[in-house]
């Protein structure tokens, strides 16, 4: 046993080293395992990060999109609640506007909740873009200036009176923004009509209007002479007026939610409702995606009820303005006052944007309408989406003004002071025709009222529709002629065309006929009117106040429109002729006109000149 021990001894110290190496093995085996474990932890660890980073953003995201949905429901119910409210008046004092909203919202947020939301997103977002455009979409009618004619081809000029005002307002509010208007936007005649010109006011009623002619050199062509054809509405007033049935059919939708449109035309329709009388009425209809009665037929004694009413005002939604104007017309009949004013006053700021609307069924209602003794007027506000003629158009078929409303003294102007004007029609259908006489005028051309020319057999047919004239309107019309034998003929002599040879100096320059029908008969009655030699003056400087004011407000819508025949007569000297012309001007309107033409001629870049009195200074 004793020579075992060294044999035993070794084995262990092998056994003890061979567990060493297994242990060192183990160790670094456990060491790898580790690491590999520390490594696959960490790349698990990022992916979880990862994938919670996009949860959370697509958590984010679809709040996003559901506060997106639910600002929209809410927008929606809001205006419902509103209508609903505003048409219960005894129950809206009692329950406050903002608890019903929660009430009836709180059943759709439950609802949202509980929709799948991409479908949502695509027709929110596209309804939030829509609401959110600040693109120019402003709509006008393309219209080319009446060319010039031959007396001896075409003798005959006819057409429809206009007293519509809005292209003037509105040119005047683009100007004040700082840009030229598109040629479409001016409508020369609403420029010319805007102004008063002081003519000579029937002392009858036989007689609905005055006439006044006069004639003399053309401004801005020395070889040609200016028509001027003025007619003035015998006056009325308010307290005479027969008792008015009146309807405010106002656009609620969102796009009106800005300070130059619902604000300001709830303080504008405020103007109105404080000249009111105890046998007026007043209803107030609303549309936007839906359209309602918010205020039933009330008497003028009750300002407050209406003012109130107003005030209550918000506005959201789309535009569905035609079930507007049928709910509008609805009302109105229900009211209906026999031999009194009978006319919904339509303020909006644009187009008709929501379900399938047949403009000619709308348009064919509204004759109809016009025909049963409820007249149609419109009023344009802001900017943006205004759609000028849509805006004409249904006042032109309503028997109403087309006024566009820029601010609270235009709303001054248009709604207190020339009230009496914008309301009663005391001429309907009125027309004008002129002959002129190949023997003395050679050339001719109409200056605006494109879209209010007639055929010459419309001139005697009754049933043609054409313009109204309302209590102190004034009317005017500017022709531009030449004479046979002028130097500014622009018109070449046919070779084998008979020969006109002027035999008479005293002959007529032309034969004026006006018809009109008065605002209940059917059948219209004729004046007559010459134009005689005698008549024209030698100088543009000797024509009246009214004429060379006149010809200047022609002459600056002419310039905004390209000047076809203004040859090289500026904007200075459209200012010139217009400062020395503007007379009392009690209201500073022909003041304002001069200012604005100073304004165009800057954004054209064209050269100021200095005043003779700048001049005598220096």
């Amino acid at each position: 046993m004793k020579n075992n021990k060294p044999l035993l001894g070794l084995a262990l110290i092998l056994l003890l080293s061979a567990c060493s190496n297994a242990q060192k093995s183990i160790s670094e085996n456990e060491s790898s395992d580790s690491h590999a474990i520390r490594s696959a932890e960490q790349v698990l660890s990022e992916k979880v990060e990862k994938r919670q980073q996009t949860s959370k953003q697509a958590l984010s995201d679809e709040s996003k999109q559901h506060k997106l949905v639910e600002e929209h429901i809410r927008s929606e119910r809001d205006q419902v609640v509103d209508m609903e409210v505003l048409s219960m008046p005894d129950i809206a004092p009692a329950l406050p506007r903002e608890k019903l909203k929660q009430e009836s919202y709180a059943p759709h947020h439950r609802h949202i909740q509980q929709q799948h939301y991409s479908h949502q997103q695509h027709s929110v977002l596209s309804g939030i873009r829509q609401a959110q455009q600040n693109l120019d979409r402003e709509n006008y009618a393309h219209f080319v200036d009446n060319p010039l004619r031959l007396a001896s081809e075409h003798p005959v000029s006819t057409f429809s009176v206009d007293v519509d005002t809005a292209a003037y307002t509105n040119v005047r509010r683009i100007l004040n923004e700082g840009q030229l208007p598109r040629a479409d936007a001016v409508r020369i005649e609403e420029f010319i009509n805007y102004f008063d010109y002081d003519y000579p006011v029937p002392d009858r009623q036989q007689q609905p209007f005055s006439i006044t002619t006069e004639i003399a050199p053309t401004p801005w062509n020395r070889h040609s002479h200016l028509l001027h054809i003025g007619l003035k509405g015998y006056e009325e007033k308010h307290e005479v007026l027969p008792a008015a049935n009146l309807v405010f059919l106002i656009d609620v939708s969102g796009s009106m939610r800005s300070a130059d449109k619902l604000s300001l035309l709830k303080s504008s329709l405020k103007l109105l409702v404080k000249q009111l009388r105890k046998q007026d009425k007043i209803s107030i209809v609303v549309y936007a995606g839906a359209s309602g009665v918010v205020l039933q037929p009330t008497s003028g004694a009750n300002k407050n009820e209406i003012l109130n009413a107003l005030d209550r005002l918000t506005a959201g939604g789309s535009t569905n303005g035609a079930a507007g104007i049928e709910l509008a017309y609805r009302t109105a009949q229900q009211a209906f006052i026999n031999h009194g004013i009978n006319r919904i006053l339509l303020c909006t700021d644009g187009d008709f944007n929501v379900g399938t609307v047949n403009f000619d069924a709308l348009m064919n209602m509204i004759e109809q309408k016009r025909k049963q003794g409820v007249s149609l007027s419109t009023f344009g506000f802001g900017r943006g989406n205004l759609n000028d003629h849509l805006a004409e158009q249904l006042a032109n078929r309503g028997n109403g003004q087309y006024s566009y409303i820029s601010s609270l003294q235009e709303a001054q102007k248009i709604l207190v002071d020339e009230m009496s004007s914008s309301l009663f029609t005391i001429a309907k259908d009125v027309k004008i025709q002129i002959e002129f006489n190949p023997k003395v005028v050679r050339e001719y051309r109409l200056i605006g009222y494109v879209n209010r020319k007639l055929k010459r057999e419309d001139f005697n047919n009754d049933k043609v529709d054409a313009g109204e004239i309302g209590a102190g309107h004034t009317v005017t019309a500017l022709y531009e002629i030449s004479f046979v034998g002028s130097q500014s003929l622009l018109i070449d002599e046919l070779r084998y065309g008979e020969q006109v040879v002027q035999t008479d100096r005293k002959a007529e320059i032309g034969f004026i006929k006006l018809r009109y029908k008065k605002p209940d008969a059917d059948k219209s009655v004729l004046l007559t009117h010459v134009l005689q030699q005698n008549q024209i003056q030698s100088h543009a400087e000797n024509g009246s106040e009214r004429f060379r004011f006149s010809a200047s407000v022609a002459a600056f819508a002419q310039k905004l429109r390209g000047g076809q025949y203004l040859g090289d007569y500026s904007f200075a000297d459209i200012k010139d002729l217009a400062s020395n012309a503007k007379g009392g001007d009690k209201n500073g309107y022909r003041g304002e006109l001069v200012n604005l033409v100073g304004l165009a001629a800057s954004l054209s870049g064209e050269k100021q000149h200095l005043s003779l009195d700048a001049k005598l200074e220096e």
